[in-house]
């Protein structure tokens, strides 16, 4: 059995966009999907689908995030195998194009996990990941976003997930190994506070894999996903339910909802490759497919 599931985000998604997401998410889905059929592993599915979507100026990750209170783009990734529990993340950097990619090298070739900032930059150099100039980062989209909403003194960075843009995207995928990989990459809030971090780059909120149960990547409010420890809670109920990935989701919402007033989705799969997608914002764009399936599936 192989499996990939992609998710590109959830918020009110507005007409004008729903086809910049469908056509992201199934790029991706097919990225991915063909370096799993050709017996790749989930590492390099996730890494590279998980590219498409930041190299994609639809999403909030890489290419036309949000811009935090200064302006700038600041970046969260991370990602983690779930055989050997081995993973990588990067926060806060302003000069990665590819964050995942930075977050797999850590993984890789580092004793560390989580690298920010300047530190996470430095990394990069030294390991021969190419820096890019901040400016190709930001988009006009993004700098008008920006400028309407940034003297609103009443603007909070929860409101996006409720009416504003925020694509914070992930894949999950099972090789033919039985190796379950997650990855999540985001831009973090519209006018976030330079050197905020979201739950994306934290293991156990944003992100979690065990090949033995099964993979997540959430979306959404992060501050609300940090507080529930999100994507550990969301595989512990699928562990605890024998592994029905779709009840684990839905529960994981609704915890979500209960305790924090939270909103955002996540994407599951099991060891079976089956799916589990639940979300409480208007839409969410996602695409999935498993060797079970005719074809694939793509949503919003």
């Amino acid at each position: 059995m192989i499996a990939l599931i992609i998710h590109g985000g959830a918020w009110n998604i507005p007409d004008i966009l729903l086809e910049g997401h469908r056509a992201g998410v199934a790029r991706a889905l097919e990225i991915g999907w063909n370096i799993l059929s050709s017996g790749g592993s989930a590492v390099d599915a996730v890494e590279h689908a998980v590219k498409s979507m930041e190299d994609d100026g639809t999403f909030d990750a890489g290419r036309g995030s949000h811009l935090n209170a200064n302006g700038d783009v600041e970046l969260d990734a991370s990602i983690m195998d779930g055989t050997t529990f081995r993973c990588g993340a990067v926060g806060a950097v302003h000069r990665i194009k590819n964050p995942i990619s930075l977050s797999r090298k850590i993984m890789d070739d580092s004793e560390h996990i989580l690298l920010v900032g300047e530190g996470a930059e430095r990394f990069a150099h030294e390991h021969g990941v190419q820096l890019c100039n901040p400016a190709e980062l930001r988009c006009s989209r993004e700098i008008d976003l920006w400028n309407s909403i940034r003297m609103k003194e009443d603007f909070q960075t929860k409101q996006p997930f409720q009416n504003q843009p925020s694509d914070t995207v992930g894949a999950v995928a099972l090789d033919r190994t039985g190796k379950i990989c997650v990855g999540t990459s985001t831009g973090g809030t519209l006018n976030k506070h330079p050197g905020r971090v979201g739950d994306s780059p934290l293991i156990g909120c944003g992100t979690f894999a065990d090949s033995a149960v099964g993979g997540i990547s959430t979306t959404g409010w992060g501050e609300g996903m940090i507080k529930v420890v999100m994507a550990k809670t969301v595989i512990d109920l699928m562990e605890m339910n024998g592994g029905d990935p779709r009840s684990a989701a839905e529960k994981g919402i609704e915890h979500l909802k209960r305790k924090v007033d939270g909103h955002g989705g996540v994407i599951v799969l099991n060891t079976r490759g089956q799916f589990g997608i639940s979300y409480n914002t208007p839409r969410m764009a996602r695409a999935y497919r498993s060797s079970a399936m005719d074809a694939p599936v793509v949503q919003i």
